[in-house]
């Protein structure tokens, strides 16, 4: 793996759960002030540190030996042997308790290097809290609040600084991959290595009539009407609880990390099963991924005029949160519809990685305000001073402004709408993030900052002056 994959141990109800959503900013994992929640692992993409990472969240362990406890005790154990190094987290608030001891004493044995992270420290003395925890022997513990986020950037950077592997970001590695890089995704089973084969003309990756053929990414370079290409076929994904061999968890791994490396991600769904959960769960990694999308529904030449009708009916229904994504009916088999795919790769690439002038983006946003005003927060209307572009693939807008980290979502989706239509960032995620603070392009900031500092100085000058003059005079003997 050229990404680590870091592995959160610990007692139930020590916050995991809650820092797995905090390193990954998202909300995938259920968090409730109720021990045992989580019973199977999770995987997600680390988002805070300054390293590219991979987050397992495991369940809680207790130590006990009946009900389900064993069967967590195995998911925990799998997830420690596929990471590189662990996270243990305790409860500072309840202190260090004989299951904790014993977690450590598990923990060790699998020679990974482990960070101690003390939890819920928030509001109170870190060495206090912590001090006790040097009895473990597991080195320096370090205090945290995986709900308000203190010291969680520094514990994922020291850790990672720590392994012995070349830590990949996303800017290395990936010239070796020429041109547009397109990864294919889907369900095991679905045709994603027939094809993979139909798109290359040649039987380039084994196809097979059976789950699982592919057991880790393929990365397939070629050239097609002059654009050069990097296919990579990833091993299908099921659901968690049929994963049961251990090489099949690192493929997951891999394809998750295909994803993060493609450029365009292709997801490929069986028309004759039509649109099931784990095909939405796995739309959602994609999503995740924010790279651009492109559906296709295989296995078209196969349905009869009901089951056609039905599949487009799940399309439009269920496949509302990424209606930006063109949808592709063909026959990886026959070659139906499989030339389209590169004409819409192409597009996608092109609207992922497209750069917009910061007077342009700014041009939009002030007719977009025009058009349709920013809510009242407190009584007051929200200022959205200017915009800026953040990045791409995907395309990431920055707003700056008063108040707008209380921008209610049905408003930062009308302005993700309105960037798109505008700048035709077709089949791509638009990210729109709000910042409050001063326009970093004002070429007047410095002075206006002096001013306010001028102003501030004099307006003290005088208040010390008057206080000064206001001041009972003592009489003399």
């Amino acid at each position: 793996m050229s990404k680590p994959i870091v592995a959160l141990v610990g007692r139930p109800n020590v916050g995991k759960s809650t820092l797995f959503n905090r390193l990954t900013k998202t909300r995938d994992a259920i968090v409730a002030d109720y021990p045992g929640l989580t019973r199977d692992r999770q995987y997600g993409t680390g988002r805070v540190g300054e390293y590219d990472y991979i987050v397992v969240d495991t369940g809680g362990l207790s130590g006990e030996g009946l009900g389900i406890d064993p069967l967590m005790a195995s998911q925990v154990q799998q997830a420690l042997e596929e990471a590189h190094a662990i996270f243990f987290i305790t409860d500072g608030r309840a202190g260090l308790t004989p299951a904790d001891e014993s977690i450590a004493n598990f923990i060790r044995g699998f020679g990974k290097p482990v960070q101690l992270l003390v939890n819920k420290t928030e509001g109170c003395n870190l060495d206090v809290l912590t001090a006790e925890f040097y009895g473990m022997g597991l080195g320096e513990p370090i205090g945290i609040s995986s709900a308000h986020g203190d010291n969680v950037a520094e514990a994922v950077d020291d850790l990672i600084e720590r392994l012995p592997i070349e830590v990949k970001t996303d800017d290395v590695g990936l010239d070796e991959h020429p041109g547009i890089r397109v990864a294919v995704i889907g369900r095991p089973n679905v045709g994603k290595s027939t094809l993979i084969n139909r798109m290359l003309g040649e039987d380039r990756v084994v196809a097979f009539d059976m789950p699982g053929t592919t057991r880790d990414s393929i990365y397939v370079p070629f050239e097609r009407d002059g654009q050069a290409y990097t296919l990579i076929d990833t091993a299908g994904v099921r659901r968690r609880k049929n994963v049961s061999e251990k090489i099949e968890k690192f493929s997951i791994l891999k394809a998750i990390e295909a994803m993060q490396d493609a450029h365009v991600v292709v997801m490929l769904m069986d028309g004759s099963e039509g649109i099931t959960d784990q095909d939405l769960t796995l739309l959602g990694l994609a999503i995740e991924s924010g790279r651009g999308l492109v559906l296709a529904v295989n296995k078209w030449d196969n349905l009869d005029q009901d089951q056609r009708k039905k599949i487009r009916h799940e399309l439009d229904y269920r496949l509302q949160f990424v209606e930006y994504a063109k949808t592709h009916l063909i026959s990886a088999l026959h070659g139906t519809g499989v030339g389209d795919l590169f004409k819409t790769i192409k597009q996608v690439y092109r609207a992922a990685t497209h750069k917009v002038p910061t007077s342009d983006l700014n041009r939009v946003l002030e007719q977009a305000v025009l058009d349709h005003q920013p809510p009242l927060v407190g009584g007051r209307r929200l200022k959205m001073r200017y915009a800026h572009l953040g990045g791409l693939n995907p395309p990431r807008v920055i707003i700056h402004g008063n108040k707008l980290d209380k921008v209610p979502n049905p408003y930062k989706r009308y302005l993700e709408n309105v960037f798109r239509k505008a700048f035709k960032w077709e089949g791509t995620p638009v990210i729109v993030e709000f910042r409050v603070g001063e326009n970093p392009f004002d070429e007047n900031k410095d002075q206006l900052t002096a001013k306010q500092k001028d102003r501030k100085r004099r307006i003290k000058t005088f208040a010390e002056s008057k206080k000064t003059r206001n001041k009972p005079r003592q009489r003399s003997n």
